[in-house]
C-alpha cells in the first residue's frame, strides 16, 4: 500500500498550485495563450471578411445552378449504381462533358485479388 500511496502523495503535493484559489488572476501561460489567439484572430479577420463577401456574391449563382442542374443531376445519380465503374469526367474541346465507362479489363486490374493468404 505504501508503494502506491507515496507517488499519489507526491503528485498531489506537486499539483497543489493547480487547485489553489484563483485570486492572483490568470497565469502567464493563460495570458500568452489569450494574446496568441487574439493576434491570430486579428490576422485572419481580413481574409474571413473577404471570404464572407465571396460567399454572398456566389449565393445567387449557386442557387441558380441548383435550380437548373438539380433535377438532371438527381436523375443521373439515380441511374449510376457504382461510380467506381466510371472514369473521372472529362471536358471535350467543344465543351461537352463526358464520363466514360471503364472496360471490364480496367475494372479487373483495379480489383484486389482475393482468396490468397494475408500476412499481418
Amino acid at each position: 500500500m505504501t508503494r502506491f500511496a507515496t507517488p499519489v502523495i507526491v503528485a498531489l503535493t506537486m499539483a497543489s498550485p493547480v487547485f489553489a484559489d484563483d485570486k492572483e488572476g490568470p497565469s502567464l501561460m493563460e495570458q500568452g495563450a489569450k494574446m496568441f489567439f487574439q493576434g491570430l484572430m486579428e490576422e485572419m479577420e481580413p481574409a474571413l471578411k473577404e471570404l464572407e463577401g465571396m460567399a454572398e456574391e456566389m449565393e445567387p449563382m449557386l442557387k441558380d445552378f441548383a435550380a437548373e442542374m438539380g433535377p438532371a443531376l438527381k436523375e443521373m445519380f439515380g441511374k449510376v449504381e457504382d461510380w467506381s465503374l466510371y472514369h473521372s469526367p472529362e471536358m471535350l474541346p467543344n465543351g461537352d462533358i463526358i464520363i466514360r465507362r471503364r472496360t471490364e479489363e480496367e475494372v479487373a486490374e483495379e480489383q484486389p485479388e482475393t482468396g490468397g493468404e494475408i500476412d499481418l
